[in-house]
C-alpha cells in the first residue's frame, strides 16, 4: 500500500499530500485548539485512489498526536467520521 507524507502548510492552514505534481489536502480553521476541518479537496488526477480516506486518517491521526480536537464541517469529513465512531473521541 502506498504511503504519503503528510505536509503541515501553517501558512495556508492545510494538510496536504504531494502526489506527482498534484496536490491533496484538508482545509482547516484553528480556533482555540479545535481544527475546523472545513474543505477536503482531492484533485480529479488523483481521484478514485482512496486518497480523500488516507488523508483523513492521516490529519485526524496528527491532530490526535498533537493534543488538539477537530470539528467536522465538510460533508465528507461528518460522513467519515459517522462510519468511523472510533474517531469520534477528536470531537471537540
Amino acid at each position: 500500500m502506498e504511503t504519503h507524507t503528510l505536509i503541515h502548510n501553517k501558512d495556508e492552514n492545510k494538510y496536504e499530500f504531494h502526489i506527482d505534481d498534484h496536490i491533496a489536502y484538508i482545509t482547516y480553521d484553528n480556533q482555540d485548539g479545535v481544527l475546523h476541518l472545513t474543505h477536503t479537496i482531492v484533485p480529479d488526477a488523483l481521484a478514485g485512489k482512496g486518497l480523500a480516506k488516507k488523508l483523513t486518517i492521516a490529519v485526524m491521526e496528527e491532530i490526535e498526536a498533537q493534543g488538539l480536537k477537530m470539528q467536522p464541517q465538510c460533508s465528507y469529513i461528518v460522513a467519515f467520521v459517522e462510519k468511523n465512531p472510533d474517531y469520534a473521541r477528536l470531537l471537540g
